[in-house]
């Protein structure tokens, strides 16, 4: 057994919570604090001394040298730069800890060498970082020490945002906004906010450290650029949910432990569908938090895993052949009186308030499903969707038998008199529970669920920040509300009023439901007589970004300005050529230094062993045969490398971004892909103790 530790002890241990400002502050800071917290505004520059002082003394007694601002730049992974608290000694050369107001609410980072696409010069160094004082301060414990690490949004010094957490900020405020407009139409006059609630879902791999170091793909690119599949893959679905290998188990032990301190708030753990692939979900938390803690979770996933001589892979696709991971967005709205709006009751039909806002959703994800489609788009995540295993590319929503039911009776008649009931599921056996079973089941291949209170947005990539995701959701969701509630709220009948705007909406936008197999040909066929956008890379997406409509919906409600949008177009063309870039150099690398001279070594041998057996008098024709295959496919792969080396100078030379990044796409990709084809076929052809990697099934199997 190992060491036996006490979670609620543990819990935040790690976190200045508002339990430990409560206990630090003075009264009046500590109001100060909460009302801004809730309400917004500012600190005093007095009140933030004194939460400074409390945030450093706290630190410092937990061994705290440094403090930074932890921000979420465009590279999609946090930033921090470490300042100590020490001070210039004074006369007698004793030297003071300290820790400002100033120090705590604004930081001035060099903002030069993030990703800004053109709203930065090199030359034009300063940024900003800002308190988030919503998300609170942690310690963060490593080789460099502690580190008080405060949560902060990334600016520039003309106020353009340069990170994930200012725009998604701006969308909560907006969905808050438009949200309390629908619930004080229904009555709700003692709610002062809306809150959009995000509970991620994390899967990951895990692989032996010395293996993984002997795999160049694995170091650069994050996922497997070659490799042939291993006799036994997820095929017989034992992995799933299976018992959990000790090693595996002691892993994930540490890993609740240290997330557990930090205030994030572990709860599920199991087995993935794949060899060697794992899930890690978090309960619902305001989405700015959830967004916090998930990048806490990766880079928290990453460090415990090299404490346990493990390395943990985080990219959507690295091994082919076998389920890629995701992320899964559960999504909510609630007041912060305890309504939850996507909570439809026992009688959804009855329930206008929740009728009306699955009819906003429904007009939000319709009308801008390619904006959703790019929120979940990255390089590796091209590799998942649509593969029969994530959902497609399509944008469609799941709303399950009961509230498709309600949905085709308000269309069809304006009424909804009925709703299908759950039942009862008999088990059959005396001992067992009959079970209330659910009004309808699950869908896994749709991208946009509704399940039970709640959105699952399944679309996301494992390695990528879910602020994108959040942002979008919440921005899309405000507009609706509001275009709603400019209606309603001038309504002489607000009742027949309400009816009406909720049949319009269904009525128009219901080609977004669909409750089937999201992985079928007949649904590409069928989303495209529908009018449905089928968006199938990351830079097909990229446009929507800047068109007319999006630009519209994002200046409204002062999410993005439309520079910071064609910004970010920009960065994403950028990081969609750069990633492909390192990941066809590496395969160059690999092939002409490794494995191409490895098999050419394995052919001489074989020629050698042909001449040897003809010598001996006897038949060397299996010999011979396998020297001629290998030969055949040595000399494919040579010349698919050549073409690939071509098509990589090529593409280097494009100076326009967007250009660049589909030349990576439509001719770097085809011709990795053409290389890759001849080398696995070698692989499984070339005696394995000349290959020069180790295999999918030493990777997947031996952890």
């Amino acid at each position: 057994m190992g060491e036996v530790f006490n979670v609620e002890e543990i819990f935040a241990k790690n976190v200045f919570t508002i339990g430990k400002m409560k206990q630090r502050l003075t009264r009046n800071v500590y109001k100060e604090v909460v009302k801004v917290m809730e309400q917004g505004g500012e600190l005093s520059l007095a009140a933030a001394d004194v939460v400074a002082k409390a945030m450093k003394d706290w630190a410092v007694e937990n061994g705290a040298t440094h403090y930074t601002h932890w921000f979420q730049p465009l590279t999609g992974i946090t930033a921090e730069k470490h300042d100590s608290f020490i001070t210039q000694p004074d006369e007698e050369g004793k030297m003071l800890m300290e820790f400002s107001g100033k120090e705590l609410i604004k930081g001035e980072p060099d903002a030069s060498s993030f990703p800004s696409g053109g709203l930065r010069a090199t030359f034009e160094a300063r940024g900003y970082t800002a308190w988030d004082i919503t998300s609170p301060a942690f310690l963060k414990e490593g080789a460099t020490g502690v580190i008080l690490c405060i949560p902060t949004a990334f600016c520039s010094y003309k106020g353009e945002a340069l990170d994930k957490k200012t725009p998604l900020l701006r969308s909560m405020e907006a969905v808050s906004e438009q949200a309390l407009r629908i619930v004080r139409l229904f009555g709700n006059t003692q709610a002062t906010k809306v809150m959009a609630s995000v509970g991620p879902e994390q899967e990951y791999f895990l692989v032996d450290k010395e293996k993984y170091l002997q795999r160049p793909d694995l170091i650069f690119a994050g996922r497997t650029l070659f490799g042939a599949p291993a006799p036994k893959g997820q095929e017989m679905e034992d992995h799933y949910f299976g018992v959990i290998r000790e090693r595996i188990g002691a892993y994930m032990k540490d890993l609740n432990e240290e997330l557990w301190k930090l205030g994030v708030t572990a709860k599920t753990q199991h087995n993935e569908v794949a060899p060697a692939q794992h899930e890690l979900a978090t309960i619902y938390e305001s989405a700015n938090i959830a967004v916090d803690h998930n990048q806490v979770v990766m880079e928290t996933m990453k460090r415990v895993a090299v404490q346990h001589n493990m390395r943990c892979l985080l990219h959507e696709k690295p091994f082919a052949g076998v389920n890629g991971s995701g992320k899964h967005n559960n999504w909510s709205l609630g007041t912060d009186n305890g309504v939850n709006l996507l909570d439809p009751g026992d009688t959804p039909n009855e329930n206008i308030q929740f009728l009306l806002v699955l009819a906003c959703i429904m007009k939000a994800v319709d009308t801008h499903a390619d904006l959703l489609r790019q929120s979940a788009s990255d390089v590796g995540n091209d590799h998942r969707l649509g593969a029969n295993e994530a959902p497609p590319a399509i944008i469609s929503m799941f709303l399950g038998e009961q509230l498709e039911d309600v949905v085709k009776q308000l269309v069809e008649t304006g009424i909804a008199s009925t709703c299908k009931e759950g039942g009862v599921l008999e088990t059959g056996v005396s001992t067992l529970p009959n079970l209330a079973k659910d009004a309808t089941d699950r869908n896994r291949t749709s991208p946009f669920a509704f399940t039970g209170n709640k959105f699952e947005f399944r679309m996301v990539g494992s390695a990528d920040s879910i602020a994108s995701p959040n942002t979008i959701l919440n921005a899309i969701v405000a507009e609706a509300f509001c275009e709603a509630a400019d209606i309603l709220e001038k309504a002489e009948n607000f009742e027949i009023a309400v009816h009406d705007l909720i049949k319009e909406y269904m009525t128009k936008h219901q080609r977004i439901i669909f409750n089937g197999n999201g992985y079928s040909d007949e649904w590409v066929a069928e989303a495209e007589r529908r009018g449905l956008p089928n968006i199938k890379s990351m830079v097909e997406a990229v446009e929507t970004l800047t068109t007319e409509k999006a630009v519209r919906l994002f200046e409204k409600f002062h999410i993005f300005t439309e520079a910071e949008l064609e910004s970010r177009e920009e960065v994403l063309y950028e990081t969609y050529a750069k990633t492909i870039n390192i990941e066809a150099l590496t395969m160059i690398d690999m092939a002409s230094k490794q494995i191409l001279p490895a098999v050419v070594k394995y052919t001489k041998s074989l020629a050698d062993t042909v001449i040897a057996v003809k010598g001996a008098g006897a038949d060397a024709s299996v010999q011979a045969d396998l020297l001629a295959k290998v030969s055949g496919k040595l000399a494919e792969a040579k010349a698919a490398l050549t073409v690939l080396q071509e098509e990589e100078n090529k593409a280097g030379c494009i100076a326009d971004s967007k250009g660049q990044a589909f030349a990576y796409k439509d001719k770097v990709k085809a011709a990795m892909e053409a290389l890759r084809i001849p080398v696995d076929e070698l692989e499984m052809l070339v005696d394995k103790e000349v290959w020069p990697y180790p295999t999918y099934g030493d990777l997947m199997f031996e952890v």
